[in-house]
C-alpha cells in the first residue's frame, strides 16, 4: 500500500478505536447500530432470548460491551465451557433484528458501518504478512451476500463474482472477494474495529 493510502486511513479513522471514533460524529448512534447489525451476522439467539456473539478471547467483545454501553444498552461476557478458549457476549438490545434488510440503511455512513461490521464478524485477510493479501466476505445466506455485494458497488469498492468455493463440501457457503483494485479503498473507507484485524490492516497499509 501506498504511503498515501495510510495517511488516509490514519484521518478517516475506520482503523482506530471505535469509541474514539463514533463520540466525535454527531450519527453516533445509527451508525453503531449499523455496525451490529452486520456484526450479528455470525450471531446466534438463544433460548431466553438474549443476542450471542462469540470469539476465541475476548479482546473484540470487550470493544463491543463499550460501544453497547455507549448508546444505552448492557451487555455481558462469560467464557463458555470450562476448557475451551470461547468467550460470549450476551445483550437484550432490541434493536438488533436477524431478518433486518440492509436495503434500510438510509446513509453512507450507515452502510460503510454495517459492512464493517460485517467484515469484523465474517470477513477474512491473510494473518501473515508473507502471504499473498486478500480481503474477503463469506456468509451461509446467498440473499445477503448479494446485499452486501450491491451496497460494496454503490460505495465504489469492485468485487469479484459471488461464489461457491465447493457445492460438494458446502453447499451453503458463499464467497466474495474485493478485487485489488479496491483493496486501499476498502481499508481506508471500511476499515475494521476488531483489535486484531486493526493490527493486521496497519500492517499492510505500511507496504
Amino acid at each position: 500500500m501506498s504511503k498515501n493510502a495510510s495517511n488516509a486511513v490514519n484521518q478517516q479513522g475506520s482503523l482506530r478505536d471505535p469509541s474514539e471514533t463514533t463520540r466525535q460524529a454527531p450519527f453516533f448512534e445509527r451508525t453503531t447500530k449499523a455496525y451490529f447489525l452486520g456484526c450479528l451476522h455470525d450471531g446466534t439467539f438463544s433460548s431466553n432470548k438474549r443476542f450471542r456473539i462469540s470469539q476465541k478471547g475476548t479482546e473484540w467483545l470487550k470493544e463491543l460491551k463499550n460501544l453497547l454501553r455507549q448508546i444505552g444498552y448492557s451487555s455481558w461476557i462469560y467464557k463458555e465451557g470450562r476448557n475451551r478458549n470461547v468467550y460470549v457476549l450476551e445483550t437484550l438490545a432490541k434493536f438488533l433484528n436477524f431478518n433486518f434488510d440492509p436495503k434500510e440503511l438510509k446513509t453512507k455512513e450507515e452502510k460503510i458501518a454495517y459492512i464493517r461490521g460485517f467484515f469484523d464478524a465474517e470477513g477474512g485477510i491473510p494473518h501473515s504478512l508473507n502471504s499473498r493479501f486478500y480481503i474477503q466476505l463469506v456468509q451461509s445466506d446467498k440473499e445477503k451476500m448479494d446485499r452486501i455485494k450491491s451496497i460494496l458497488e454503490e460505495l465504489g469498492i469492485k468485487t469479484g463474482m459471488l461464489h461457491n468455493p465447493s457445492k460438494k463440501v458446502n453447499p451453503n457457503y458463499w464467497r466474495l472477494y474485493v478485487l485489488s483494485e479496491s483493496k486501499e479503498r476498502f481499508i481506508n473507507e471500511v476499515g475494521s474495529w476488531h483489535p486484531e484485524k486493526i493490527k493486521i490492516l496497519k500492517e499492510r497499509v505500511k507496504i
